[in-house]
């Protein structure tokens, strides 16, 4: 049953996602007692709100544009879930911000399959990770998806190997003459500079422990299934699909390297990772199995608030 509300897309998916993202805000804001409810306070939630939402609707655009799944929104109710589960990844600002600058990157990536107006499409890439790199700075790893799905496409044009190069230059240029005009320096704007960190004991209690737990291993399962099932998918396609899990590889290494370990680092998996695990549950024969995959994912964020 659970599994046949979102086995096709219906505006009630985008409901019930809306309202499990909107559970996530709060419950992430509870027992914050720095918190005073101004009006600047709430108009900044709500952006923050919104521009989560905005993610969720992009990521459905990507799978939906570049037929990542069979027209399903598994892919966002796992997102919703996934930020229910570690709330944390919905307070900080510059991971929203970035990922959500990712997702645009990744779109313009995963297009490339087209081979139309690529030019564009790989200056726009560049551009948009670029800016994710400036809120957080390890979304720069992110630049290697663009010379990933070069490789893939076998392109073996040196223009298009130099025009991402191009983007990154075009942000460097924007955002240094901007810190002149407003911080009379050149790189006021670059505050978030190089910094790893291998501390992982801020992981060490159960809702953590639990969250990650099966956050990794519900993905590496269906990541054997999903690699497995790339060789099936059209040929034009199996670009994207591997994109894809490139994306969710340099996701694990930027968890790895992220010098503050406080689970809002993870956000950047959810996307690739809510992809592969939905092909995972597309293709499952055994109607009770499907439907017990789900629930769980479905239960553990609201298990562990109880925690």
């Amino acid at each position: 049953m659970i599994t046949s509300i979102f086995s096709k897309s219906k505006p009630i998916n985008f409901i019930i996602v809306f309202f499990i993202t909107l559970l996530a805000f709060v419950i992430a804001r509870i027992g914050i007692d720095t918190i005073e409810f101004t009006g600047l306070f709430i108009l900044k939630q709500l952006t923050l709100f919104f521009l989560c939402y905005i993610s969720i609707l992009l990521i459905n655009f990507i799978v939906s544009k570049n037929s990542l799944s069979k027209n399903t929104n598994y892919e966002i109710l796992l997102f919703s879930l996934f930020l229910l589960a570690l709330s944390q990844t919905t307070t900080n600002v510059n991971i929203l911000f970035s990922n959500f600058f990712v997702l645009l990157g990744l779109r313009r990536i995963i297009s490339i399959r087209s081979q139309t107006s690529l030019d564009k499409k790989l200056f726009d890439a560049a551009f948009w990770i670029a800016i994710a790199a400036l809120f957080y700075f390890w979304a720069i790893l992110f630049f290697l998806l663009i010379f990933v799905s070069l490789l893939l496409h076998t392109d073996n044009k040196i223009n298009h190997w130099l025009i991402p190069f191009t983007g990154v230059l075009t942000v460097f240029v924007i955002t240094t003459s901007l810190s002149v005009i407003f911080n009379d320096n050149f790189f006021g704007f670059f505050k978030n500079l190089p910094e790893v960190s291998f501390d992982y004991s801020n992981y060490n209690s159960p809702k953590y422990l639990i969250a990650i737990t099966v956050l990794l291993s519900f993905g590496c399962w269906s990541s054997l299934f999903y690699i497995k099932s790339i060789k099936q998918k059209k040929k034009a396609f199996r670009a994207s699909f591997n994109t894809i899990l490139v994306t969710v590889l340099i996701s694990f290494v930027i968890i790895v390297f992220s010098p503050k370990k406080d689970g809002s680092e993870f956000l950047f998996m959810f996307a690739p990772l809510s992809i592969i695990i939905s092909n995972y549950i597309e293709i499952i024969e055994e109607k009770w199995f499907k439907e017990v995959f789900l629930s769980v994912l479905i239960l553990m964020p609201f298990v562990l608030l109880l925690l």
